[in-house]
């Protein structure tokens, strides 16, 4: 019995070797807590500058202003408005992240990690080029539900190399981003949501599930 146990105990620690040396499991669930809060703040501080209430639809049209003309604080605001969301977001996800490695003993930079990265950033670049096409032929309502399906895209591809669970929040990005493209005047409240809420959930969900 004890000879079995041991056998056991010994596939258990070759598994969890072999899972280590593909995947990247050092990902941290806070991180998603403040990339959402992140979300939603840059969220609630368009809404603030454009002066619109939540069911005011048509957040879009404030990319031109009298006759037709594009109105270049617009662009100006949202553009800041989405660095300093990506930048909080980036930060907090490599700074927790590293701080799991360490606690862990594992390299944050080793190749399971790059093979997430690349498989990542591969839908990734492709989705903001195609923002940029979007926002070049002005249709800017589409640019919300865009980003949405292609993070998506991106969290689906690189969950070979990492926890299963990021699937399902591509997946659940995905479905998001297309009702955005159908309900184009809310696409900031449905950016909010699968950004922002989504982001909180899985946070926490990975926080007491994984402790980390």
């Amino acid at each position: 019995m004890d000879k079995q146990q041991e056998q056991l105990k010994t596939l258990r620690e070759i598994r969890s070797l072999m899972e280590h040396s593909s995947r990247f499991l050092s990902l941290s669930g806070l991180s998603g807590v403040i990339a959402g809060i992140a979300a939603i703040t840059g969220v609630v501080a368009a809404y603030l500058f454009l002066d619109l209430s939540p069911d005011e639809p048509g957040y879009y049209q404030y990319a031109t202003g009298k006759h037709g003309v594009t109105n270049p604080s617009f662009y100006t605001f949202l553009f800041a408005d989405m660095i300093v969301v990506l930048l909080v977001s980036l930060v907090a996800a490599s700074v927790l992240t590293m701080r799991n490695a360490r606690q862990q003993g594992h390299t944050v930079w080793d190749a399971s990690a790059k093979r997430l990265v690349i498989n990542m950033a591969i839908p990734l670049v492709a989705g903001g080029l195609y923002c940029l096409v979007l926002l070049y032929h002005d249709h800017m309502a589409f640019i919300a539900p865009a980003t949405l399906i292609f993070y998506g895209l991106a969290l689906l591809n690189a969950s070979k190399y990492t926890l299963n669970d990021i699937r399902y929040l591509g997946v659940i990005e995905i479905i998001i981003g297309l009702i955005a493209s159908v309900v184009i005047d809310y696409g900031l409240l449905f950016w909010a949501f699968g950004f922002g809420i989504l982001h909180i959930v899985y946070g926490l969900t990975m926080y007491y599930k994984y402790g980390k």
